[in-house]
């Protein structure tokens, strides 16, 4: 089999570094199954391996779901990984959990983390999540001498989210979308428009998807434990939506959100974009 061309886009970043336009979702990998994922990736030179901050994913590391192993070098590998060691909460009883905001919140973890951009442990910092509410709460804070260069946030047609996405450019804050296609058993694959144009441009309903969200200016990511399929996300080059394409997938009116913030301990969205 042809090695797949991967995609050479990327967007730059508030701190001058540059972040792949597509990356490998790993949340909720099985151990073992990122590196299959990662190593077929890599076969064609994937560029970002994703784990996120949530409580399902596994540790990061040599036993997380997306060795080190499996991205073959450093200098275009690009990792999100999550910090769990800040200062931890000064009071955690059920009462403070009730509260819109607990005692020990994100500002406070925000704080910490700041710091650890003098430790050149890391390159870039960012939140996951954060509708217009939390951002401004964390940009108006004193304490916030860095402002976010990512925010990992579900993002594809059924919840495009055009007021935060605004917001965040206006703050010179990345979008990074994680749910792209919606769901495994998106409603978004039988849509008529996007079907059509797939057929079009003898391309996946996946991959319009994805670029869909390339255009719209943010990077994706897909999460797939098909080997073919992964090398078929990272497909980008040597085609394009047009404006009216893009225009068309935008006036989709269906919405839904694949994930909410039912098992967190305090609400996190409260709409489409605040």
């Amino acid at each position: 089999m042809a090695e797949t061309k991967n995609t050479s886009k990327t967007f730059q970043l508030n701190t001058g570094k540059t972040i792949p336009a597509i990356g490998l979702g790993t949340w909720q990998s099985q151990p073992g199954e990122g590196d299959r994922r990662g190593a077929s990736a890599a076969s064609g030179r994937a560029a970002r391996g994703d784990l996120p901050d949530q409580p399902s994913s596994t540790t990061p590391g040599t036993s997380g779901p997306l060795k080190r192993s499996s991205a073959r070098s450093k200098t275009w590998a690009w990792i999100t990984s999550t910090y769990t060691s800040c200062t931890g909460p000064s009071s955690t009883t059920p009462e403070d959990l009730k509260k819109h905001y607990p005692d020990w919140d994100f500002v406070d973890t925000w704080r910490e983390m700041q710091k650890l951009m003098d430790t050149n442990k890391i390159r870039n910092l960012g939140v996951s999540n954060f509708g217009i509410k939390n951002l401004e709460r964390l940009l108006n804070d004193p304490s916030c001498k860095i402002v976010p260069a990512v925010n990992q946030i579900e993002l594809h047609p059924g919840n495009p989210s055009p007021k935060l996405i605004a917001y965040c450019a206006e703050k010179g804050i990345h979008c990074s979308g994680y749910s792209p296609l919606g769901s495994s058993d998106s409603p978004l694959y039988k849509n008529e428009t996007i079907a059509s144009i797939a057929k079009a441009k003898n391309r996946s309903v996946q991959q319009v998807l994805l670029m869909w969200g390339v255009k719209k200016g943010w990077s994706v990511l897909p999460k797939s434990v098909n080997p073919d399929r992964v090398k078929a996300n990272f497909d980008l080059d040597g085609w394009d939506l047009t404006d009216e394409e893009v225009a068309k997938i935008d006036s989709i009116p269906d919405r839904f959100k694949v994930c909410g913030d039912a098992w967190l301990p305090i609400k996190v969205f409260f709409g489409d974009d605040e």
